[in-house]
């Protein structure tokens, strides 16, 4: 029939037709349509059906039903009986009394498998329905055979919209489904159901009615379309838990993004058991992957740090108490170390272990000293673990001995002036720290080469790689330091 004029074939049906597009709206009647509704195609074309036909109330809901229904699933939906009392075409003149219609759309679906058009086969019912209302007034007039018809016909439609409902509450509960649902079907892989969850997942992407592989390329090209095959293929399900691929969320994304889920792919099958398509289900598991990732870090972080930790009370142990002389004095110097170690974990901690402000560390350590007798004047900078703790054991040291020996003594009257600032070095910052003492009216005493010297050297020069200057003056002690802070970052006020 190559050449057919399928235009002509559908003007000569003897039954009334007409061709709907996704709007509702007439694109095209038959000449019996034109017939019974007593109108021409030029007045019908681009009416919507709800002008010509019920547009509210409980018959226009059932025929917004029936023609949805067409759009949304692409298949037939039908009503036997649709009652309309009110005129024609808005603005025509025409028949107004109650008329009959009978009702069966089916779907003309465009290359994605999407509905495009709908042809509506339409039938006035009215006579036959009158002559059944009338099933006792004219007895003579009824055939028995024609009222059961109808009395079937009705039962039919009722059947059809409880079953139609049913299955509109199903896809209602699977679209709202928290995990993910999709159906796809045939070879093609084409999708015929996707839940609210999965279009979220993949970033909204228009799934319907297209093929996996045209929908989803990046995860077609790893290996999920080949998955889905192998489903198809054998009728055996395949389910896999966390994994991973890589997707763009987004047209706008420029690289893709790593995701991680859950899943289950299980055969759909027909009444005769061939293989149809796939159920899928599945999991977004991605940010439950990354919290474990992040996990396993802290806790590899917090074992390092842990070990770091014993180290240095260690070495703490054994130089406070070696050569003693003063049990007491290197209990006390010993448990001042493991306090002012446990502030600098406390400033941590406060902050998940991610960063310290040199100036919180400072204000720990001097906290116990009079104001008016310390000043301190830099910017804040916010210190690594590493740095930080190294650094909060400087101070400790530095203070201590201002506290026994120099001017923060309590019966002395000196002052302790404290800055830094940051200087940008061929890409590096490094921080220059400055402690001054000024005691007056105590009278200085010979650096020894004790434990809390040792102290200093080994964290600055050692661990943090920088500088250390030390100089005894007249007036009182003077710490230089220059460390280089790769792991600081960015400064966000002065402290005076």
């Amino acid at each position: 029939m190559t050449g057919f004029d399928y235009e002509r074939l559908f003007a000569a049906l003897p039954q009334p037709h007409a061709l709907f597009d996704k709007d509702l709206r007439f694109v095209a009647a038959n000449g019996a349509l034109e017939a019974s509704l007593g109108l021409d195609i030029a007045e019908l074309r681009g009416q919507s059906v709800f002008n010509v036909f019920p547009g509210g109330g409980e018959a226009g809901d059932r025929l917004r039903l029936c023609l949805d229904r067409v759009l949304q699933s692409g298949r037939r939906s039908s009503i036997a009986f649709l009652r309309h009392d009110g005129p024609t075409l808005e603005g025509t003149a025409g028949e107004t009394g109650p008329r009959y219609w009978s009702f069966t759309c089916s779907p003309i679906l465009d290359a994605a498998g999407q509905t495009e058009f709908i042809v509506a086969s339409i039938a006035n019912v009215t006579e036959l329905a009158e002559r059944a209302e009338g099933l006792g007034r004219w007895p003579l007039r009824v055939v028995p055979s024609e009222a059961a018809l109808i009395e079937s016909a009705k039962d039919v439609e009722e059947a059809y919209l409880e079953t139609a409902n049913q299955v509109d509450e199903f896809r209602r509960l699977f679209r709202q489904a928290p995990g993910m649902v999709a159906v796809l079907d045939g070879p093609g892989q084409v999708f015929t159901f996707v839940n609210d969850s999965l279009s979220r997942f993949v970033g909204k992407r228009p799934l319907l009615g297209r093929p996996f592989p045209e929908a989803l390329p990046e995860l077609a090209s790893q290996g999920f379309a080949d998955l889905l095959a192998t489903v198809i293929e054998t009728g055996r399900p395949i389910a896999g838990e966390s994994a991973h691929m890589s997707l763009r969320r987004s047209a706008e994304d420029e690289a893709p993004t790593e995701i991680y889920f859950d899943f289950t792919c299980n055969p759909l099958m027909d009444e005769d058991g061939q293989i149809t398509g796939v159920f899928f289900q599945g999991a977004d598991r991605t940010e439950a992957v990354r919290a474990s990732r992040r996990h396993r870090i802290l806790v590899d972080e917090l074992n390092h740090r842990v070990k770091n930790t014993l180290s240095t009370v260690q070495a703490m142990a054994r130089q406070s108490f070696r050569n003693i002389q003063d049990p007491a004095e290197a209990q006390y110097a010993f448990e001042a170390r493991i306090m002012a170690l446990s502030q600098a974990h406390n400033v941590l901690s406060a902050r998940r272990w991610e960063s310290a402000g040199l100036s919180v560390l400072l204000a720990r350590e001097l906290s116990g000293f009079s104001p008016d007798r310390v000043s301190v004047k830099g910017p804040n900078i916010m210190l690594e673990s590493k740095p930080a703790i190294a650094l909060a054991m400087v101070f400790h040291e530095l203070a201590s001995n201002a506290a026994r020996y120099g001017a923060l003594r309590p019966d002395g009257e000196g002052t302790l002036n404290i800055d830094w600032k940051i200087e940008h070095r061929e890409n590096k910052r490094v921080l220059h720290f400055s402690w001054n003492e000024f005691a007056p009216h105590i009278r200085p005493e010979p650096l020894k080469p004790g434990f809390g010297i040792k102290v200093l050297k080994r964290i600055v020069e050692g661990e943090l790689a920088g500088s250390l200057s030390l100089d005894l003056k007249p007036k009182g002690l003077a710490c230089r330091l220059q460390v280089h802070l790769s792991g600081m970052g960015d400064i966000e006020t002065s402290v005076a």
